[in-house]
């Protein structure tokens, strides 16, 4: 297994993970692996040096992870530093003991946090700058998820048109009772919403005069901080971030691998347009969806998930793969020709797609690997 990942590093795409309502994944084990602990220890301590000068609090995350103790919303900040801090030393495990380099990977790209930490891995900013912007954040985020409500709006008909979602939204702002918005565009029938008060209840009451019947929206029992939207402008947190950008050292090199932004889905990091990127990340909507085109179409064989119990991407890859595998009606996707893939009407988002992007059809056939467990599979000499 070890040779098989290195000989398919260059050919692999790397998916930092971002923070979810659990964020320790196997990080004790990796902390009490007799090889790797030390690693891991030390960056566990870096991060918490940070996290506590910006929070103005103690923060000992070598305790938290040694001790299983989970973060909750209260404890964002630790969980943001500790995500970052595994991040990036499950990949220097897996330069040091099995000399595989994640810089040698074809492309790497993150979801919400994880954005910020392909940054600081891809060499772009120092990890104790580039932690200071969530962190900075992290007070105004928590203070704003009071009577912040995560829908699920998903279509089991045609895709959903963002044009028209959004248009909704801006009609339930106007009301002048809380802000509803896009945070995140997970596949053409999958986006996340975040709204203040009432505002998804309200949405979801008036959504089929402007959207398909066949759309639904589920709500999301967890708090979540209301990044990638327009709430946080309540707290001037775009801003603010840009004013840390202006004057935060380093973002003058291009990162290796290459970083794809979420914030487009489609741009790649450079010295020119890196604190522009930044700025946006903080309240435009993460494009995972274009993303995961991109990664089939780019011709990689391999998804390397970085982080603590990789969730959100490695699920939006197995449902899109289960979605194309049940489409062609077990059909051999090697034969299955345009015309068959045209009339399918099971997933109507789906079936308009294949017929144009055929690269959909790789999607059963990329290898996913969580670098978390793979690190703790293999023997250490």
């Amino acid at each position: 297994m070890n040779n098989d990942l290195k000989s398919r590093i260059g050919n692999t795409a790397l998916a930092f993970r971002g923070y979810n309502v659990t964020n320790l994944g196997r990080s004790r084990d990796l902390l009490m692996h007799d090889a790797y602990g030390p690693i891991v220890r030390q960056h566990l301590k870096e991060a918490s040096a940070v996290c506590a000068e910006i929070i103005g609090k103690r923060v000992d995350l070598v305790q938290r992870v040694r001790l299983q103790r989970e973060t909750r919303l209260r404890t964002y900040p630790e969980a943001v530093a500790l995500i970052v801090a595994m991040e990036l030393a499950q990949l220097r495990l897996l330069k040091e003991f099995h000399n595989i380099s994640s810089h040698d990977a074809k492309f790497a790209f993150g979801y919400s946090l994880g954005e910020i930490t392909a940054v600081a891995h891809g060499g772009m900013l120092e990890m104790a700058n580039v932690l200071r912007i969530p962190l900075a954040m992290a007070e105004d985020s928590i203070s704003l998820t009071d009577d912040v409500v995560m829908g699920v709006l998903f279509s089991r008909g045609p895709a959903l048109v963002e044009d028209d979602v959004t248009r909704l939204c801006l009609r339930i702002n106007a009301d002048n009772r809380g802000v509803v918005a896009i945070s995140a565009v997970l596949s053409p029938n999958t986006f996340l919403m975040l709204g203040q008060g009432d505002t998804i209840d309200r949405f979801k009451n008036t959504m089929h005069d402007l959207l398909h019947p066949r759309v639904h929206l589920r709500v999301n029992p967890h708090r979540w901080p209301p990044l990638h939207c327009s709430i946080t402008w309540q707290r001037n947190l775009p801003n603010r971030v840009a004013l840390m950008l202006q004057t935060l050292p380093g973002g003058f090199v291009t990162p290796a691998p290459p970083v794809l932004s979420l914030v487009t889905g489609k741009t790649l990091y450079t010295d020119l347009n890196a604190r522009d990127l930044l700025y946006r990340w903080v309240d435009r909507p993460q494009r995972l969806w274009d993303v995961v085109d991109h990664t089939l179409s780019s011709g990689v064989d391999t998804v390397l998930h970085v982080g603590p119990e990789p969730n959100l991407v490695p699920a939006t890859f197995k449902r899109l793969s289960e979605n194309v595998r049940q489409q062609v009606s077990g059909r051999s996707l090697g034969s299955i020709g345009l015309k068959a893939v045209s009339g399918i009407v099971a997933r109507p988002w789906l079936a308009a797609l294949m017929p144009s992007r055929t690269s959909l059809l790789r999607a059963p056939m990329i290898q996913h690997i969580s670098l978390e467990n793979w690190l703790l599979e293999q023997p250490v000499g």
